[in-house]
């Protein structure tokens, strides 16, 4: 493990980093050429849905409407193990089915990875039903408005806003440019955190509700005057959207633009993103979605526009959507060990907090043997004066003064007269905690170094590695982590 370890150096790391956000990718073929990532539109018979989603069981169901558009969303698995969202509209959503079918087909002919796509339908007898690809990581309104463990960062909301203006430049591309009531509803996350259009907005001339918007405060003001949809008013909505990454709030966009006005932006942003994005960003953000509002839709930028302008903007291009997200991407799971400990879960989940506790459970019984040979040497006062550098490291990681332990535990270090295996994972963790990753996997490769069969180093070296968004490696290092503890607990 120790010779392996070597590999990781700077330049390693930015080598094996993944391809930024801002590289060009080939978002009508959904990446790399490749066409075969999507599969061909389908038309499915009712039995088939019916099967997949174990008889359209309430337990399978994702979103649902309400009176305005009484059709539900279920999540369903077809014989080839794809996993699918079924929507099964009202029985008088689409009375004609030729015009039901061409308007599914024409939409299930787009492929892009900014798009949930349209992959089927079925349409028997009054039956109405489009299947897309299914989005394990639910809405941007439940990551924006219902989050649970941490805030969406500022970077992912960049990244929301650049994705979703690539989809809409897409979809205008292909002839598709009028989208049905755009919102934090329609923004899903595929199995790798990138966020996705749901392909249904997309869907004409559908009885689905009878209004643009199911709250009029939001509804574009030509479309309150006319009854119409345009292009422009799906860049009106876009504009509320960059509204609610700005805010973590659905704020109408009549009272935003009077805070706009009066420059009182502070009131407009999201208290919990304090200190986390430069004023330069904000005002750049805020002068996008204002613009994107005008009462005018003449006035309004277009899609092509938005996509140049949130490319500037962007931040973290290396860094994974999973990781800025905090979840963990389905293709990573699926290479995951059958069953992880309590310190593999909490190094998969990247939960710092958890792996804290451990190690202050773990304590330093690892250090037994260089312990006793300390005890010889404990009259000099180099000696001494390491230890209570230890001592205070200690106090410090306990009390989670992160700062404080890097110090006290970097002097121990550079004392020189002891090498102590989980003062190196204790630092490791504290320049976690300080997102430092790269210093910090340092520290735990050393510490594999110094005890090459401990597998509290391995899973720190994993942790570490998920965080710098290396994911094969740290995959590959929590298995060495698991198996070096499932022959600990054997002997």
């Amino acid at each position: 493990m120790g010779a392996r370890c070597s590999k990781f150096s700077l330049c390693w790391f930015q080598s094996h980093l993944k391809p930024s956000v801002l590289e060009s990718s080939n978002l009508e073929n959904g990446g790399k050429s490749d066409r075969n990532a999507f599969p061909s539109f389908t038309e499915f018979s009712f039995e088939q849905l019916k099967a997949a989603t174990s008889g359209f069981s309430s337990d399978n169901v994702v979103s649902e409407h309400g009176e305005k558009a009484p059709n539900v969303v279920y999540k369903g698995k077809l014989d080839n193990d794809r996993w699918i969202a079924v929507k099964r509209f009202n029985r008088l959503a689409w009375p004609d089915p030729r015009q039901f079918l061409e308007e599914a087909r024409t939409v299930g002919s787009l492929r892009s990875e900014r798009l949930a796509n349209l992959i089927g339908c079925c349409c028997e007898a009054e039956e109405r039903l489009l299947v897309a690809e299914f989005m394990p990581y639910e809405t941007l309104a439940k990551h924006l408005f219902h989050w649970e463990s941490q805030p969406m960062k500022w970077a992912m909301r960049l990244r929301v806003a650049l994705y979703l203006a690539q989809a809409l430049e897409y979809c205008g591309s292909k002839g598709r440019a009028l989208y049905h009531d755009l919102n934090a509803y329609r923004i899903l996350f595929d199995k790798d955190g990138n966020p996705r259009l749901s392909c249904f907005g997309l869907m004409k001339n559908s009885r689905d509700g009878k209004s643009y918007s199911t709250n009029l405060a939001f509804t574009p003001p030509e479309y309150l005057r006319t009854g119409r949809v345009t292009p422009e008013s799906v860049v009106y909505s876009f504009g509320t959207l960059l509204l609610d990454l700005l805010s973590g709030k659905h704020i109408p966009p009549s009272h935003a633009l009077d805070l706009i006005r009066g420059k009182n932006f502070l009131m407009l942003m999201d208290s919990a993103l304090e200190g986390h994005f430069s004023i330069e960003d904000r005002t750049e953000l805020v002068r996008l979605a204002s613009r994107c509002l005008q009462y005018e839709a003449r006035e309004r930028p277009n899609a092509k526009s938005l996509v140049a302008a949130l490319i500037s903007l962007q931040k973290e291009t290396e860094v994974p959507s999973y990781v800025l997200m905090g979840i963990h991407g389905e293709t990573a799971s699926s290479t995951l060990p059958l069953s992880l400990t309590p310190f593999g879960e909490a190094c998969l989940r990247k939960d710092l907090t958890a792996i804290h506790e451990i190690l202050e459970k773990i304590g330093y019984k690892d250090d037994e043997g260089i312990a006793n040979e300390l005890s010889f040497q404990m009259w000099t006062n180099q000696m001494q004066e390491t230890l209570n550098s230890k001592k205070h490291g200690d106090a410090a990681f306990r009390a989670k003064d992160f700062a404080t332990s890097i110090d006290c535990y970097t002097q121990f270090i550079d004392g020189g007269t002891m090498v102590s295996p989980t003062v190196y994972a204790r630092r490791c963790l504290s320049y976690l905690m300080s997102d430092m990753p790269q210093e910090a996997l340092g520290d735990a490769m050393q510490a594999q170094v110094v005890s090459p069969d401990w597998s509290t180093a391995s899973y720190l070296q994993a942790a570490c590695l998920f965080s710098l968004g290396m994911e094969t490696d740290a995959q590959e290092t929590l298995k060495d982590g698991t198996d070096l503890e499932a022959k600990r607990n054997k002997n």
